[in-house]
């Protein structure tokens, strides 16, 4: 039995946000159904590198689900999705808003003969509003949430990260939305609708930016590496051509990180005193840190900060990951087995749990390969799937 054994998740959504959600359900024991247009499967199965034809992205985006492939604009195909949607505690769904609607698949519909049921719709900006009918992609809400604009060189463009960030918290507080809607199904046994704009999990992440604007009129600025709250805090490279981060909000720490350096008497400057004042003497604090682990391999400045109490950690690429003993000791890369590519490492659940266990049954599956499986399920004869099959409705 894993946290969630029992909770049916219908993942009608493409790309990231939301079939990243029904992963993070999917590895804490949720049975999740993953519908995918017959002919138009998830574009997710097309990004990123591939090995053997066989998409690795996939691999662990579409891991324990089970896959259908439905045509939901055909009256085969919505009837099936509605059989679908009774058996289900959640569906989650990022078609643009009014798309359920015109197909006769709006909240109303799905929960007609399912009323606990909890439809999650994540889109670009939300369900209301001006932009509400726009294409929306993490990208997007990387730039107008302001993280884009606070994150790069001072003198640098606006930077935009290399993966899919807004994505990804978007994914998490669309899995939290749920079991909050879950949680609160247990009053009345009601289900709702949850909207979640990926403009705004990630806008939440970015601290008090808002709050600053509206009490000081002031905006985050760029700083590379570097920190306007507190110093040293930077990325240094180590003598053997590594590199390391440090971080010293503490003040504790602060003082430690100096003292190794061989600059304690930093520690008595009046300005020394605050994270923010430090920061006002990063040009000073970078060069005293820098040079001295600039002096040292990366083991040395690893060993030496341990040593000190001082916080530090290597900057890592995947091959340090794997082979790192925390990440080991935590059980954060799973080896799986995968049907077309065997042996397969990948991240795992995001937590432990003392009494239950989070699992990773299965990689991602073959587009449609569960379509009759699950159509059984919900009752449908051997002729009938045939008929659907022959008319276009499944694949």
């Amino acid at each position: 039995m894993n946290p969630l054994t029992g909770l049916r998740v219908v993942d009608a959504s493409t790309l990231f946000a939301g079939p990243l959600a029904a992963m993070h359900l999917g590895d804490m024991g949720a049975d999740v159904v993953k519908v995918e247009h017959p002919h138009r499967p998830d574009p997710a199965r097309s990004h990123g590198p591939s090995k053997d034809g066989q998409n690795l992205w996939w691999k662990t985006l579409g891991r324990n689900k089970r896959t259908v492939a439905i045509d939901l604009h055909t009256d085969g195909g919505r009837d099936a999705f509605l059989r679908l949607a009774r058996t289900a505690d959640v569906v989650i769904e990022n078609f643009r808003p009014g798309t359920l609607e015109r197909w006769g698949l709006d909240y109303a519909a799905l929960s007609a003969s399912n009323p606990g049921l909890i439809l999650a719709r994540v889109t670009g900006f939300g369900q209301i509003g001006p932009y509400h009918r726009r294409p929306g992609f993490g990208t997007l809400a990387e730039a107008m949430s302001g993280f884009a604009s606070s994150t790069g060189e001072p003198d640098g463009p606006p930077t935009l990260p290399p993966f899919g960030l807004a994505d990804g918290v978007a994914s998490l507080a669309t899995a939290y939305a749920v079991m909050v809607a879950l949680h609160a199904r247990e009053r009345d046994g009601k289900g709702q609708e949850v909207d979640v704009a990926i403009i705004e999990p990630i806008l939440a992440m970015l601290g008090p930016q808002i709050t600053r604007w509206d009490q000081l009129g002031t905006v985050q600025p760029r700083t590379g590496n570097r920190s306007d709250n507190n110093a040293p805090r930077n990325a240094y490279r180590t003598g053997d051509g590594s590199w390391v981060a440090v971080s010293a909000s503490a003040q504790s720490i602060a003082e430690r990180v100096v003292t190794l350096a061989g600059r304690p008497e930093l520690a008595d400057e009046p300005w020394f005193a605050s994270g923010a004042a430090r920061a006002e003497h990063a040009d000073l604090l970078d060069d005293v840190v820098g040079s001295w682990i600039a002096r040292h391999s990366r083991e040395e400045v690893i060993a030496a900060f341990e040593a000190a109490d001082a916080a530090v950690a290597p900057i890592y690429d995947p091959s340090d990951i794997v082979a790192d003993p925390q990440f080991n000791a935590l059980g954060t890369i799973h080896r799986i087995k995968d049907a077309e590519l065997g042996d397969m490492a990948m991240q795992g659940p995001l937590f432990r749990m003392s009494r239950d266990e989070a699992r990773i049954a299965f990689t991602g599956r073959a587009h449609g390969a569960d379509t009759e499986e699950v159509l059984t399920e919900l009752g449908y004869s051997a002729t009938e799937l045939a008929a659907l099959r022959g008319n276009g409705s499944i694949g």
